[in-house]
């Protein structure tokens, strides 16, 4: 039950993070690019490969397993969302706005894999 808890946890934390990236970016940006949906899944990444980092170099983490459940499972599940990724391609199609699809689809996949690629090297024990 405490597990299901930690997961709880940061998932309503993650998810009220990309509610209020969300609506900041409505704010700041008018244009056909999703956004607020781009950086929660980028800063996702990066918060995810910073904690597989840190439990890399800790070994009683990877013992515990309540970070893992709080902050990857929990908050970096909720901060991030294939689904609405998805779901706004889909709409840019659909409006055959088909270069910001494409431009959305390419930057989210190289540079969320890039920056997670580049931290997790930074981890000799990632090797």
């Amino acid at each position: 039950m405490y597990s299901a808890f930690l997961v709880f946890l940061g998932g309503g934390i993650g998810s009220l993070l990309r509610f209020l990236i969300a609506k900041a970016t409505l704010r700041l940006y008018d244009g056909s690019f999703p956004m607020g949906t781009f950086i929660s899944n980028f800063v996702s990444c990066i918060i995810l490969s910073l904690v597989l980092l840190l439990i890399l170099q800790k070994q009683e983490l990877i013992d515990s397993g309540n970070y893992r459940l709080l902050l990857i499972t929990g908050f970096c599940g909720g901060l991030s969302t294939f689904s609405t990724f998805s779901f706004e391609t889909l709409e840019l199609i659909k409006n055959n706005l088909w270069g910001v699809a494409l431009l959305n689809i390419g930057i989210s996949l190289i540079l969320g894999i890039g920056i997670m690629f580049v931290l997790l090297n930074r981890s000799q024990t990632f090797h």
